[in-house]
């Protein structure tokens, strides 16, 4: 599934995706740190919708990989683009790319940058 470091196993990923993201899905883009992120298949076309914990901080966005690089990750760097609901707000992202750990990502707060030292982050600049 990844070529990235994870913060949890695979079975978590799927009791996430069954159970978890159903119940939030309606929050995320309108409770603080959790955002939606609508990007494209890579192959299909389909849009698609994922649940992210997202930080923003001018006109960088980060969000931490603990699953790894993800369908949703590939998806966006192969469009180069994705449109990010958070805080009542949606943005368009541009620039994606991956940082190896989360020491010199501006966006991400001094506790999440702590805890993603060791693990890859997702940047993208918010298109003006």
């Amino acid at each position: 599934m990844s070529d990235l470091p994870r913060m949890f196993p695979p079975w978590l990923d799927r009791i996430q995706i069954k159970y978890f993201n159903p119940v939030i899905k309606p929050l995320a883009g309108r409770v603080p740190g959790l955002a939606k992120i609508e990007h494209r298949g890579r192959t299909s076309g389909r849009t698609y919708e994922t649940i992210v914990t997202a930080y923003r901080k001018g006109d960088q966005v980060a969000i931490v990989l603990g699953h790894g690089k993800t369908d949703w990750v590939k998806n966006v760097l192969a469009a180069n683009e994705a449109d990010l609901r958070m805080s009542r707000e949606t943005v368009h992202l541009v620039n994606p790319r991956i940082e190896p750990n989360g020491d010199g990502v501006v966006a991400l707060p001094g506790m999440a940058r702590k805890q993603a030292r060791n693990v890859a982050v997702f940047v993208a600049d918010v298109a003006s």
